[in-house]
């Protein structure tokens, strides 16, 4: 079992940037491949970006690219998010996730309690 504690979050203003980070209790971090999602209010829960065990290679999905951009320290047991351009439709819980599969959304394991990002306008 992984214990994963997101941090980070927070109000930020429209076009504003944050840096989420995830940190694993785990000493084989770097067996896992790591991912980000975030659930917005009313909306169902959503993948946003992976990567792999290395850190690179990274999978987006389309409407994040250019502005989101995942990295880790592996020496650290930490994943990042970097959120450029925040937008207020960018505000939602954003969680990350551990899994075996970096390219495959559906193939993640373990979860975090999730960090709240809010974008004003």
């Amino acid at each position: 079992q992984v214990q994963l504690v997101e941090s980070g979050g927070g109000l930020v203003q429209a076009g504003g940037s944050l840096r989420l980070s995830c940190t694993a209790s785990s000493r084989t971090f770097s067996g896992y491949a790591m991912g980000w999602f975030r659930q917005a209010p009313g909306q169902e829960r959503e993948f946003v970006g992976a990567i792999s065990r290395t850190g690179h290679m990274t999978y987006y999905t389309e409407s994040v690219k250019g502005r989101f951009t995942i990295s880790r320290d592996n020496a650290k047991n930490t994943v990042y998010l970097h959120i450029n351009s925040l937008q207020p439709e960018d505000t939602a819980v954003y969680y990350c996730a551990a899994g075996l599969v970096y390219s495959d959304p559906g193939r993640f394991d373990y979860w975090g309690q999730g960090t709240q990002v809010t974008v004003s306008s």
